[in-house]
């Protein structure tokens, strides 16, 4: 009798063992797939040939789904209601149309976990289903932490197909994480915006008054020397550089186009914050409008190594960029190197959102604490390595080199109250790919001691650049000369910012 009731209390206990696993493996073989267990209470699973659709209306347990195998045209499609982690186990899957992982997470963080060691691949080859925001290798409702010690290759090859697509709030955590997306966009919407005609007799009084606003506070700005002095004879309007001749009509007062690309390609985008804090980071994108990173209200770098290389700005944000740590390089093609769209900058022209004036005190849009940035465009005017319109740069520790072009010589930079790390804007610098630039300490009569402060190596090529460089070791009331290839500029470092040509 005792022998009966031990056995039978046995396969009870192996039965609630069973049905208590916490971790779900899904296992990919071709055009099919397994899952085991299959059975999980309050975990809804559907297997159709390589696609996996699982639904965990389950709020105790907190599953881990572990994927592995291979498969040419399958899927992991997971909705959930409580917390969840995805474990990558060396894992090669690629989707012919839509995201091969689509989480569907609203209210709840998914961990995306990459296993010690492995090498894991996700691609998506077409992306038609845009709508429904499916046109990424991976999509996600919620916050989506990236973490483990192994690699992930995010693949978008279809035309209209990002990298990473997340809602809420995406941080990267250890691993190793390459982003390429090679597809063009589906459309661009090219419209006109702000133009009118222009009689230079007879301007309008508000704009008048607009302009002249903008003249106040450059010259405010060139007081405090904040900015290069402004040029060209008798500087119409206030505007640095003049403006063009006309012959009656200004065509535009702001840039004649606004590009609006439908089905973008970028690389990783978040609505909210996209955080780095350590691991290895590459992103690559090919086409117009696919940023590199883009994360809507901010982007925080506070560790590891990060490489953007893109078509469009290599990091933008609507919001404020911080820089806090770790080894960045941002190159863009044909767009700024960083971004930061911040609200609160200059006034905007008329035209240009007029009634979204921000008259709040004005914030630094690119925080740079710590780490070693390199951040250079080769688009040529008005483009730049560090972009925040008129907000400031703030600078309190790290090594930098920016190059751009800015507009004319007219970059974003920071301020004498924002550089609390001495910093200096270049102008005129030629950068040569492949030649060092070099930052040295040098004698009262302007020698380089051999003291090197600070070393780049571009890998594009500017003629006649805008470039910031920042360094530690800078120190007001020395003397530091500046090499790149043939070209030596030496200077006095007479303020926290100071001006080289």
């Amino acid at each position: 009798m005792r022998s009966n009731i031990a056995t039978l209390l046995s396969v009870v206990t192996l039965c609630c063992t069973a049905c208590n696993t916490d971790t779900i493996t899904v296992t990919y073989n071709g055009d099919k797939a397994e899952v085991s267990p299959n059975d999980f209470e309050d975990v809804e699973i559907t297997v159709k040939g390589s696609d996996i659709k699982v639904k965990n209306t389950s709020k105790e347990h907190e599953l881990t789904f572990v994927l592995k195998g291979k498969s040419n045209d399958g899927s992991f499609t997971l909705k959930t209601d409580n917390k969840a982690k995805i474990k990558l186990d060396g894992i090669d899957l690629t989707s012919q149309e839509g995201a091969p992982l689509h989480i569907k997470n609203k209210g709840h963080k998914v961990e995306l976990c990459a296993a010690d060691g492995t090498d894991n691949s996700l691609t998506i080859t077409a992306c038609k289903d845009t709508a429904k925001h499916k046109a990424a290798v991976i999509f996600a409702k919620d916050d989506l932490t990236f973490t483990g010690k192994g690699t992930l290759n995010v693949l978008a090859t279809g035309d209209g197909c990002k990298g990473i697509n997340v809602k809420e709030k995406i941080e990267i955590n250890d691993l190793t994480l390459n982003v390429s997306t090679t597809g063009m966009y589906l459309g661009e919407d090219t419209t006109r915006r702000g133009g009118m005609p222009f009689d230079p007799n007879n301007i309008p009084e508000d704009v008048k008054k607009h302009m002249e606003e903008m003249k106040a506070k450059f010259e405010e700005m060139q007081k405090n020397g904040t900015l290069p002095p402004m040029m060209g004879p008798g500087k119409p309007m206030g505007m640095p550089g003049g403006m063009p001749p006309t012959d009656g009509e200004m065509p535009m007062v702001n840039p004649p186009m606004k590009h609006n690309y439908t089905g973008t390609t970028k690389g990783i985008k978040s609505n909210k914050t996209v955080t780095i804090n350590s691991g290895k980071v590459k992103v690559t994108t090919e086409s117009g409008g696919a940023e590199g990173i883009e994360g809507k209200k901010g982007v925080i770098i506070n560790g590891g190594e990060v490489y953007i290389k893109s078509n469009d700005d290599a990091i933008n944000a609507n919001a404020q960029i911080f820089f806090n740590g770790g080894d960045v390089t941002a190159i863009s093609l044909n767009n700024d190197a960083v971004d930061s769209n911040l609200e609160g900058g200059f006034p905007p022209f008329p035209g240009m959102d007029d009634d979204k004036k921000n008259t709040e005190p004005q914030k630094s849009a690119i925080i740079i604490n710590g780490g070693t940035i390199r951040a250079w465009s080769q688009a040529g005017g008005p483009e730049e390595g560090l972009d925040c319109d008129f907000s400031p740069i703030e600078v309190t520790g790290g090594t930098v080199l920016s190059i751009g072009a800015g507009m004319g010589e007219m970059p974003s930079v920071p301020t004498q109250e924002t550089a609390k790390q001495p910093t200096i804007l270049v102008i005129g610098l030629k950068v040569v790919n492949g030649t060092t630039v070099e930052l040295y300490e040098a004698d009262a009569k302007g020698k380089a001691t051999g003291t090197t402060l600070a070393s780049f190596t571009p890998t594009i090529d500017f003629a006649n650049s805008s470039s910031i460089i920042t360094s530690p070791s800078l120190k007001v009331g020395k003397k530091y000369c500046i090499k790149s290839g043939s070209q030596t500029k030496t200077f006095d470092m007479k303020d926290k910012f100071t001006i080289v040509r």
